[in-house]
């Protein structure tokens, strides 16, 4: 039944089509006031690290994830220089979630923290790759040679200084240069460099790229623990890296627990559902990469000095059998 009477016969064809053109224009303004506009979703930016680097993969999964199960969010990867630079933009709002090592947050959360444990993750290897025509077989033997520790910003150039420190090589008995992963991987393979420190979850893409086409040593560093638990921090431990991980000799290593971290400011229910997926797609997680994986209820909430989120606290309470 038409919503408006046709015009007489008699009207003129032109005034027939200018009357119809009226009524069409009305009725579109009518139906589009009954109908509110689309809310704007919310936005969610996980600050990650090198795109060859394990918290970029682990982030591009849990991104993927989140915009398919969560109605009204849209997430999205940010590419930084790691631990360091996460922390810094999810405090001062320049992302909401960012992955970061325990060794990067200060020894104390404050009164008021700007940012909020989600849950620890896995826990990143340190790594110190040489080639296997240098005579580089332990830490000493970096003296008067030239290491990356890693990019500006990074939890790895913090705990490579560190284990520098601890292991008396001063600033002068090593050249030190401060370069990201990718760019580390390519000054060692081009002979600029005579070894990269890097730290993250088994195994590094980049690192397993590297020792399949160029003769490597990951050297052992697994003395060097206990000095920087007594030096730095208790978050030390060690782990090995077996010869399954990249098909080179054993080694014992300094281990870095890591956290998935997010602002305070993110509503309660929001970060609920952004732990419950953490935890329930752990399978999924783990095709990004296998650190992903390994994740547990038990020791996820285990991110001190921060206090877990409110919405994650809530999520581990309601999930105890």
């Amino acid at each position: 039944m038409p919503l408006t009477p046709p015009p007489p016969d008699g009207f003129p064809r032109s005034a027939r089509r200018a009357v119809s053109a009226l009524c069409a224009a009305v009725l579109t303004v009518l139906v589009a006031g009954c109908v509110d506009p689309a809310e704007e979703p919310i936005l969610i930016r996980i600050a990650t690290g090198s795109p060859t680097a394990v918290y970029h993969a682990f982030g591009q999964s849990l991104v993927t994830i989140i915009n398919r199960e969560i109605p009204g969010v849209r997430a999205s990867v940010v590419v930084t220089a790691a631990s360091a630079e996460n922390v810094e933009l999810v405090s001062r709002g320049g992302a909401e979630l960012g992955f970061t090592q325990a060794d990067t947050l200060p020894a104390t959360a404050g009164d008021s923290p700007a940012v909020l444990g989600v849950a620890r993750l896995y826990d990143d290897l340190l790594h110190l790759v040489v080639r296997a025509d240098r005579p580089i077989r332990r830490l000493a033997d970096l003296r008067g040679r030239t290491v990356s520790v890693g990019a500006p910003g990074s939890g790895t150039e913090i705990t490579a200084s560190r284990l520098l420190d601890v292991a008396g090589l001063t600033p002068g008995s090593v050249d030190t240069r401060r370069l990201g992963l990718d760019a580390s991987v390519a000054a060692l393979g081009s002979g600029e460099i005579d070894g990269f420190i890097f730290s993250g979850g088994l195994p590094v893409q980049a690192v397993a790229e590297f020792v399949r086409r160029t003769p490597a040593r990951i050297i052992d560093l697994g003395e060097w623990t206990e000095p920087l638990r007594r030096e730095y921090s208790q978050v030390y431990v060690n782990r090995d890296i077996p010869t399954s991980v990249y098909g080179l000799e054993p080694v014992t290593t300094v281990a870095d627990p890591n956290y998935l971290v997010v602002s305070a400011n993110l509503p309660k229910q929001l970060v609920q559902e952004v732990t419950r997926l953490l935890m329930e797609r752990r399978i999924e997680l783990g095709r990004a990469h296998p650190a992903a994986g390994r994740m547990s209820v038990q020791s996820a909430i285990a991110t001190a000095p921060l206090p877990l989120h409110p919405g994650a606290a809530e999520y581990y309470r309601s999930s105890k059998p």
